[in-house]
């Protein structure tokens, strides 16, 4: 059954953790709803690679519109942390055990939404330590699978395995 997965993003998201996991989505028949602050903007990564055009301001959704949260990584998590909109659509997810994936920057969204505490989960290198502050269960390993619900991943080159997990999650 198709799934409609709410996606955050914003300017300098790390071109192919968004692009390949999106793509994998789409390909499975999901729909894939990116939202920013503000509807219609248009967001580049950071490689300059791509430019995604906004579906939905944060003011016109609510988590229960959406089956799961899609958070790709680079700058975009940090930047959207800093507006608690972003913070409390990401922290209802996790209240509410919504399948949450989250790639390399992307825990950072959750660990502003103190999310992660007893979560088994994996990041990036340098958030490690942050998502360790942060009660998280932490493993290095390409992917982590938490309660059948949360995914995370380190890097691009966990994506393959970030897809494969995260569509079973979906199931």
């Amino acid at each position: 059954m198709a799934k409609t997965i709410a996606t955050v993003i914003t300017d300098m998201f790390e071109d192919v953790e968004y692009t390949e996991p999106a793509k994998a989505f789409k390909d499975a028949g999901h729909d894939v709803v990116t939202i920013e602050k503000e509807k219609g903007k248009q967001v580049t990564g950071k490689q300059n690679e791509e430019t995604v055009t906004i579906d939905q301001g944060i003011d016109d959704v609510k988590p229960s519109d959406f089956d799961a949260l899609f958070i790709p990584g680079g700058f975009s998590p940090d930047q959207l942390r800093a507006d608690d909109r972003f913070v409390q659509f990401a922290k209802q997810f996790m209240d509410e055990k919504k399948p949450v994936f989250a790639i390399c920057h992307g825990p950072q969204l959750l660990i502003t939404a103190k999310s992660l505490e007893g979560r088994k989960a994996t990041g990036f290198k340098s958030i490690q330590v942050d998502m360790e502050y942060a009660g998280a269960n932490l493993v290095d390993q390409e992917v982590a699978v938490c309660q059948n619900q949360l995914v995370t991943s380190r890097q691009p080159d966990d994506i393959p395995a970030f897809n494969r997990e995260s569509l079973n999650v979906l199931k």
